[in-house]
């Protein structure tokens, strides 16, 4: 293999105890990754591979395991900072991801733009078959020009979404034959692309297309605030528009989806405290209607909104 800082190193779990494979996992997979936890189905005879690829710059990680579930908390974040981006494409079986409130669930043909500088939850089927390119913060900020903690609902099966999964799976069939220029190359072209898609090359170009999505996402919104599922991803998939171009609608307007979200349902809650109709409701009821997932996440978010707790509103118009 040419000389370099470009490496490429292979392990799998065969050759061990079964009772020692998790454990070998999470220490040489957290070797390739920031600090996470691990959870598995079956630790006592768990089943892995992968092989890395790395420069100084970009490492690829193609790899085969029983099911997993990765969690990344606001502790680790603190206490192991990476502002670095995930890419994440499986060929086979499926990736859920929660990150930011938002939910991708990931299958062959899709793919994920993830920042480890934010808490999640990675749930990984068993026989998951997929890969993870490491991408600098640097290269994916800079094309941007924001951060997007999820791009999720990248589409892989055709036009630049097949390019860029074409070309990791030549990047992992050739490892053997690359330099460090050669490997460094091919992965900007890919984040060149994946920047592309992330960005949305579908998404409105006239001021007045925005402002059109903008009214009907605030409209689908209101009208199933109340829903506990709601969230950007299911908006856009009630709309038939991708996440992205939701975000860039609500971005010119200052808002986010998940803002939008939690305004609506304080919304809700406060025309509810108002009706006379509603005075039978609880505080727990009145949350649970409007789709909180509790009276005390209710409260919090009532509180830093309109400077009272749901009951103190309740009792000064009483």
């Amino acid at each position: 293999m040419p000389a370099g800082s470009y490496s490429v190193e292979a392990l799998t779990t065969e050759e061990l105890a079964p009772g020692e494979r998790a454990d070998f996992w999470t220490e040489r997979i957290g070797s390739y990754q920031s600090r996470m936890g691990f959870r598995y189905a079956d630790s006592d005879d768990f089943r892995g591979r992968t092989v890395r690829q790395r420069t100084d710059t970009y490492q690829l990680v193609k790899y085969r395991s029983d099911e997993v579930e990765y969690t990344r908390t606001a502790r680790q974040t603190r206490q192991d900072p990476d502002e670095d981006y995930r890419l994440l494409l499986p060929v086979r079986g499926e990736i859920v991801l929660w990150q930011d409130g938002e939910e991708a669930r990931l299958t062959p043909g899709t793919g994920a733009l993830v920042t480890f500088a934010s808490p999640f939850q990675c749930l990984q089927s068993d026989g998951i078959d997929a890969f993870i390119l490491t991408i600098p913060a640097r290269e994916v900020d800079g094309r941007l020009n924001n951060r997007s903690p999820v791009a999720s609902g990248l589409n892989l099966a055709t036009g630049l979404g097949r390019i860029v999964g074409s070309m990791l799976t030549g990047l992992h069939e050739e490892r053997e034959h690359l330099t460090d220029p050669e490997f460094n190359a091919v992965s900007d072209r890919v984040v060149e692309l994946v920047c592309m898609l992330a960005a949305g090359d579908d998404r409105p170009d006239a001021p007045g297309q925005l402002g059109e999505v903008e009214a009907m996402v605030r409209r689908h919104v209101r009208e199933h605030a109340a829903d506990p599922n709601l969230t950007g991803t299911a908006v856009a998939r009630a709309l038939g528009w991708s996440l992205r171009q939701i975000q860039l609608a609500l971005q010119k307007a200052g808002t986010t989806p998940r803002e939008l979200i939690r305004e609506e349902r304080l919304r809700l809650v406060r025309d509810r405290l108002l009706c006379q109709e509603c005075e039978h409701m609880t505080i727990t009821d009145l949350a649970y209607s409007a789709g909180f997932s509790s009276a005390s996440a209710l409260s919090t978010a009532f509180r830093r909104r309109y400077g009272v707790s749901p009951r103190e509103m309740r009792q000064s118009i009483r």
